[in-house]
């Protein structure tokens, strides 16, 4: 049996408020993500876009790695983005799938 990828990842609204989860199906949550199908805090705040994304092979690992980033400052949180998105431009297009 083939492992199951896990995706942390961070997105990022207009204003620059930040959200972190993980998901098993990073094209499906991100197309919830923008079409508002996620109630609570990210569809409140319309954090959209994608920013930032790592892959995990065990839940684990990937649910510590949130807990990690979820326990930094937000600079630290920014700095990482930043790190492999300098522009923290939308990432979404690497991971959408078309939905027709």
């Amino acid at each position: 049996m083939q492992p199951k990828t896990l995706y942390l990842y961070i997105l990022a609204s207009r204003s620059g408020t930040l959200y972190i989860s993980v998901t098993n199906d990073i094209g499906r949550r991100i197309y919830e993500h923008k079409n508002g199908l996620v109630a609570g805090f990210s569809s409140k705040y319309k954090i959209h876009r994608l920013v930032y994304v790592e892959e995990f092979n065990r839940a684990a690992e990937a649910i510590a790695r949130e807990k990690q980033l979820k326990g930094w400052t937000r600079k630290r949180k920014i700095a990482l983005v930043e790190s492999s998105n300098p522009t923290m431009s939308d990432l979404c297009t690497a991971w959408l799938p078309e939905r027709r």
